[in-house]
Formats: C-alpha cells, sequence, structure tokens
C-alpha cells in the first residue's frame, strides 16, 4: 500500500506586471504679464494603491511648476498641485492580493484655452501584483522507491519605508531658485538582520537665476537608508527603487556678500523585493516494484535578485530641437535634465534619449527649446545568459552648443544603475498515486540491455529494482552508462 508524504508552505509570489497611463491637467489662469511659458516641471508621486477584483486602484498627487516671462522679458514662477486616480483592470487580480506601484510622468504639453494655460501630463503606472499561495510538495513515501534532490524554495518579499534626506550648500551670485529638478538612484541594496540598507545618490538640478541670467547648477547629494523588514537576513540581495515625493528648496540671499545659501530637502519613498530562500528535500521521480504509480509534478520559476552594478557614460552628438536655432541665439542654461530610456536584450545596451530644456535669448527675449540627445550606452559584463536588467539613469550634467546654423550638439553624463536578475526553474512531485499492479518477472536470471546515457535510477526505475540491489548485484557499472553495458539480474526463489 503506497502512503505518500507531502508537506506545505505558503509563499509570496509576483503574479502579474501591469502598466497603464493617464492624463492628468493643471489650469493656470493667464495673467496678463505672462507672455511665454518657458519651462513645465511635473513632480509626481504616489498616494495609495489597493488592489479589488479584477482590478487595480492607484491614486496620487502631481505637482507642476511652471516658469514663465513676464511683459519685461523677466522670469517668474508658478507653481499648482493636483490630486489623480486611475485604475487598471485584469481578471487576475483579487481582494487578497497586494500592489506595489511606481509612477512616472512620461510627458508635459502646453496649450492655451480662452483666458488660461492648461498643461497635461502623461502619467505612466507600474504596477507589481503580489498573491499569497501555498506551495505542497512530496517529500516521501512508503511503499516506492523515491528520489529525493534537495532545492531552494523562495518567497518574495516586498517592503518598503520613508526617508528624508537633507543638504546645505553656498552659490555664488544666486538670487533666486526657479525650478529644483532632482532624480533619486539606489545604487547599492542589501539585506541585514531585520532590515534592509539603501544607499545612492540624488542629482540635483537647480534653474535658477545668477544676477539678472538664468543658470542651471547641480549637484549630487549622497543618501543612505534604513528600511525596517522583519523577514530580512543578512547575505540576501534586494531591488530597491527610489522615488522623489517631496522636494523643497529654500535659498536665503545676501546681498552683501553677493552669496546664497541653499537647503535643499526631500521626502524619499523607497520600496523593492528580495528573495526569501531556503533549501528542501523534495521528490523529484518516484516507483513502486508492486503496482505502477502516477506522477503529478510542477515547474516553478524562482526570481531574485543577484547584484547591482553602476556604470557612468559620456555621451554626446546631434542633438534634435524643437525650434529652430540661429547664430542669433544666445544659450543661457540647459535645463531640466532627464533621460528616457530602456534596455535592449538583442545589443544589450541602454537606448534612449537624454531630454532638457535649453533656455536662450534672441533679439532681446528669453525663450526656450526642447532638445533631445540620443544615445545608445553598451552595458559590459551587466549580465550573463538567462538573467534579466532593470535599469534607473540620471543625467549629472548637459551642455548645448550651435554645431552650425540650426544644428545642435549636446553632451551628457550618464550615472546607470541595473538591477541584475535571474530565474531558477525547480522541478518537483506535488502528488503521487498508486495504480495497478505489475506483472511479476519470476525468471531467476534476468539480462538488461541500458541505453546510453542512463544513470543508476534510470536503471533501477526499468528493472523496478530499489538502486541499491541493481549497484550490488552489478558492482563493476560506471554511471552514466556508455549503452553498451550489460545488466544481470538475479531473482531467488522462496522456498515455503
Amino acid at each position: 500500500m503506497l502512503k505518500q508524504l507531502q508537506n506545505s508552505e505558503g509563499c509570496n509570489k509576483l503574479i502579474k506586471q501591469i502598466e497603464s497611463q493617464s492624463v492628468v491637467e493643471c489650469r493656470f489662469p493667464q495673467s496678463s504679464e505672462i507672455t511665454e511659458v518657458v519651462a513645465v516641471y511635473p513632480q509626481v508621486s504616489l498616494v495609495s494603491c489597493e488592489v479589488s477584483s479584477g482590478r487595480v486602484n492607484y491614486s496620487g498627487k502631481l505637482i507642476l511648476t511652471i516658469v514663465y516671462s513676464d511683459e519685461d522679458g523677466k522670469l517668474c514662477r508658478m507653481q499648482k498641485g493636483a490630486e489623480f486616480s486611475h485604475f487598471a483592470d485584469d481578471d487576475i487580480l483579487a481582494p487578497a492580493q497586494s500592489g506595489v506601484c511606481a509612477l512616472s510622468c512620461d510627458k508635459t504639453t502646453v496649450k492655451r484655452e480662452g483666458s488660461s494655460f492648461v498643461i497635461a501630463a502623461i502619467i505612466s503606472a507600474d504596477v507589481s501584483v503580489y498573491a499569497r499561495t501555498d506551495r505542497t510538495y512530496v517529500c516521501g513515501a512508503e511503499g516506492a522507491f523515491v528520489k529525493k534532490e534537495s532545492v531552494s524554495f523562495s518567497s518574495a518579499v516586498t517592503f518598503s519605508g520613508e526617508s528624508e534626506v537633507e543638504d546645505d550648500f553656498e552659490a555664488d551670485s544666486v538670487v533666486d531658485v526657479l525650478i529644483p529638478c532632482a532624480k533619486a538612484v539606489v545604487l547599492s541594496s542589501a539585506c541585514g538582520t531585520g532590515e534592509v540598507e539603501a544607499s545612492g545618490e540624488i542629482y540635483l538640478s537647480l534653474f535658477a537665476m545668477r544676477q539678472q541670467n538664468p543658470t542651471c547648477m547641480e549637484r549630487i547629494i549622497p543618501f543612505k537608508c534604513v528600511i525596517p523588514c522583519d523577514d530580512a537576513s543578512v547575505g540576501r540581495r534586494a531591488a530597491t527603487r527610489a522615488e522623489i515625493s517631496d522636494l523643497n528648496v529654500t535659498a536665503n540671499v545676501n546681498e552683501d556678500k553677493g552669496r546664497c545659501e541653499i537647503n535643499f530637502v526631500c521626502n524619499l519613498t523607497l520600496s523593492g523585493w528580495f528573495a526569501d530562500e531556503h533549501t528542501e528535500e523534495v521528490a523529484v521521480d518516484a516507483f513502486s516494484d508492486t503496482n505502477e504509480v502516477t506522477l503529478t509534478g510542477t515547474e516553478e520559476v524562482m526570481p531574485r535578485c543577484v547584484d547591482v552594478k553602476v556604470y557612468t557614460e559620456r555621451v554626446s552628438g546631434l542633438a534634435a530641437t524643437k525650434s529652430k536655432l540661429t547664430y542669433d541665439c544666445k544659450f543661457l542654461a540647459a535645463a531640466l535634465p532627464q533621460a528616457e530610456c530602456s534596455f535592449n536584450e538583442q545589443t544589450g545596451c541602454v537606448e534612449g534619449a537624454v531630454n532638457t530644456v535649453l533656455i536662450y535669448e534672441q533679439n532681446g527675449e528669453i525663450k526656450s527649446t526642447d532638445v533631445s540627445l540620443p544615445f545608445s550606452v553598451a552595458l559590459n559584463g551587466a549580465r550573463e545568459e538567462g538573467q534579466t536588467v532593470t535599469e534607473d539613469v540620471a543625467v549629472c550634467g548637459v551642455s548645448v552648443r550651435l554645431k552650425a546654423e540650426g544644428e545642435a550638439e549636446a553632451e551628457a553624463t550618464l550615472k546607470i544603475c541595473v538591477t541584475v536578475c535571474d530565474e531558477r526553474k525547480v522541478t518537483y512531485l506535488t502528488q503521487i498515486e498508486e495504480g495497478e499492479e505489475v506483472e511479476v518477472n519470476d525468471c531467476a536470471v534476468s539480462v538488461f540491455l541500458p541505453t546510453a546515457g542512463d544513470g543508476l535510477w534510470d536503471i533501477a526505475k526499468k528493472l523496478k529494482k530499489s538502486p541499491d540491489d541493481v549497484s550490488a548485484c552489478n558492482s563493476e557499472l560506471k554511471f552514466p552508462l556508455t549503452g553498451k553495458e550489460r545488466i544481470i539480474v538475479y531473482r531467488g526463489k522462496k522456498v515455503n
């Protein structure tokens, strides 16, 4: 009588990756002094994310800061915020699941409607949906021969936390900060006992006024955060993402000394996951010498973060501009730099474009135009076969110059952080069922002709003999077999 032995355990799995977009609009009342909107900076942050039956609902906050030129040609600033909510549908979604959402602003457009300016922002959401499930596996059986293997099971552990980063520095001759633009990148992340430690850098770009001229100043601010997580243990690598949920920059100007003290404060929201691994002895094959057996198995994919790699690259070349630039244009500043890119698995390169807003003077007027510098950066040694990468890119600096009439060149430094993950496939039995009795071979001696590549377990299963018995009767065999061997099976007869 066959009796299987089973174990069950709970685990958390990533079951769905959902991408969604929505449009959020803000209306700015048109002041009589506004002649042109020079620059727009969107700052988006997540408020909530909930999974319901067939739907994931997420909400956020958008703060739009605009810089415009007034009737006298002076640059001024205006800010307005909006709250929004959106959803994405999928039949797999259920209330017991949890969602981790990352928001980003892909594009903004400015248009006039009557006496107002309407700024539309395209908000993208990347939602990772996790579900709690049971894992059941066979660990042994009575009345059958069982082949066991030691496998590494894993469960996805998600975590999140917040941190505040502050920095003070001085800037010569700066009289006002118009728009602060910042990007946070996690450069390393690892688990400790009961915590996840993440460190990285914030790349701050200040669109400011130096005396009467616009300028762009840059600063790199390091940060280190410790996120409590009960399931974390030393040695686990974590994939962590940092978002700036709130940003505040104040400038205190000392006109007598010609100096400006700048105070930078931002709130970081960090979220991520790691694989909590443990080893178990599981059944991968089985047979009986008295009955046929029916085996039910499954293959499970175990993702894990294996490494985080950082690259610094300088890119340059011809840039596309929205407006035609001529020799009478005086370039003043390249503001609000950001990278829009993705990893190409076929080429092994991060491909995309560096986007910036070029502030320039023409015929005594302050104007602006969008500049786009395409790039392709090879990530040498970033991954091995079967691994996947997720990139996070920050722009450290951008410069633009006029190469020829209507032709601009740009140069930028990129900081590329690559999170490398792999997927291990684990196969194991979930059920062993006893079938019909097998016909007993009562011959005293049998000769078996094996197949090339057969191992001891393969031969034992074909002969329906225990591996120990096969090995004892054929001690001269060396596995795996070549196919030229002859295996002798002796069957002793019982005397009543």
